[in-house]
């Protein structure tokens, strides 16, 4: 079976995780990813957990990538980027706006190279504005998106996510660029620049924030794990020391969570016609949910809430994730095969094609495990190997 993205080339030359990420993606269904790494490799291979000194991130980021080391500041590495660009089909960079043009890169040199090919440019602020050469992190998008202001109880400090959301999102709607540029390619012939700024999709994300403050000059304030649209909404405690989230957006929902808890008579206040409404509320309807949850397991409240088809969800840590039986019916997690680590679980492809599944081969291999095999496409043999590596080209 042909796989989704076969025949696509990617140079993922990109560092950390929205780029990097996105080049997964693609080789998640099929996609060749060429990682191109300096030689001292990207630093999420010593980002985060490690086991035996092997980055755990670059594991699953790394995944379905061949990798190769070229040092792109040098005139050698510049010479040979030119050549794998030359029958690429798309190229991802987060180096800051003016890089790629100082090492002789640019789009306007690509393109002559390669008039099809697609440049994704992944940068905290994007190519252009006062801000474009600061340094972009997700954690800035995540402050000035407006997530933070909104995140968190009302009497704390504006919260950030303790992983790498802006990121992923990025990295999602990067994917989705490319293919949209891939689309058009191919009613063109031609390629065409990807200019993502991390902080923007976060910001469409948000909902309608800009527009209700256009409109009405309303500012979204932090209301913890409660909504400003539906009630009750929260998480609630279980007499075991678990946790389950309810959520009552749907008018239905909210009244039989309210039979099941034995406060039927509240569906009869007047407020508790709409998720908004109801949301003024929220101090009864937690109490009378909150105690209802408190006197129970969380197996015994998540058996009830079902039972009374109302939302209800554990809340989970990655082990409880691993031992779900649904999940485990989805195919979720995947065990993939790796030299280092021996089998490994992750995170497996984002969706379900009937019939271009997608599917991880491999996690991230080593440091330039593929330098040799690659660069021998393009004419480099073991005395050129040992020249570049010698110039510190390679590893």
């Amino acid at each position: 079976m042909t796989d989704a993205l076969s025949g696509i080339r990617v140079l993922d030359a990109a560092t950390l995780f929205a780029g990097p990420l996105a080049a997964t993606l693609l080789g998640d269904y099929g996609a060749e990813v060429i990682k191109i790494e300096h030689p001292r490799g990207d630093p999420v291979r010593s980002h985060g957990a490690q086991r035996d000194g092997v980055g755990l991130w670059w594991k699953m980021l790394g995944r379905n990538k061949k990798a190769i080391t070229l040092y792109l500041g040098s005139p050698e590495g510049q010479e040979l980027f030119r050549r794998l660009a030359a029958d690429a089909d798309v190229v991802i960079e987060n180096f800051r706006p003016g890089t790629l043009e100082r090492w002789g890169l640019g789009y306007d040199v690509l393109k002559e190279i390669n008039p099809g090919l697609v440049l994704a440019r992944v940068t905290g602020f994007g190519q252009t504005g006062p801000y474009a050469r600061r340094p972009g992190f997700g954690t800035l998008a995540e402050a000035m998106s407006g997530f933070a202001a909104i995140t968190g109880e009302p009497d704390g400090p504006p919260t950030l996510p303790p992983f790498g959301l802006a990121d992923g999102i990025a990295a999602l709607t990067t994917a989705f660029a490319v293919m949209t540029a891939l689309r058009a390619r191919a009613a063109t012939g031609e390629g065409q620049v990807v200019d993502l700024a991390i902080v923007e999709p976060i910001l469409t994300l948000l909902g309608p924030q800009i527009i209700a403050y256009d409109q009405l000059g309303e500012l979204q304030a932090r209301t913890g794990n409660r909504s400003h649209n539906n009630a009750p909404r929260n998480t609630y405690r279980t007499r075991d020391g678990g946790w389950v989230a309810i959520s009552t957006s749907a008018q239905s929902i909210a009244e039989r969570v309210m039979r099941l808890v034995g406060r039927p008579e509240l569906i009869d206040e007047p407020w508790f016609a709409t998720g908004a409404e109801r949301a003024k509320h929220a101090d009864v309807l937690d109490e009378a949910v909150g105690s209802w949850i408190a006197a129970r397991d969380r197996g015994e409240v998540v058996k009830a809430f079902e039972e009374a088809q109302a939302a209800v969800a554990p809340v989970y840590t990655a082990a409880d994730v691993m031992a779900d039986p649904q999940f485990e019916a989805l195919g979720t997690i995947a065990t993939v095969p790796d030299d280092e680590l021996g089998p490994v679980k992750m995170q497996n492809v984002l969706f379900r094609l009937s019939r271009t599944p997608g599917r991880i081969e491999s996690a991230g291999p080593p440091l330039g495990a593929h330098t040799a095999e690659i660069l021998a496409r393009y004419g480099v043999d073991e005395a050129g190997l040992a020249e570049l590596r010698g110039k510190g080209v390679i590893r």
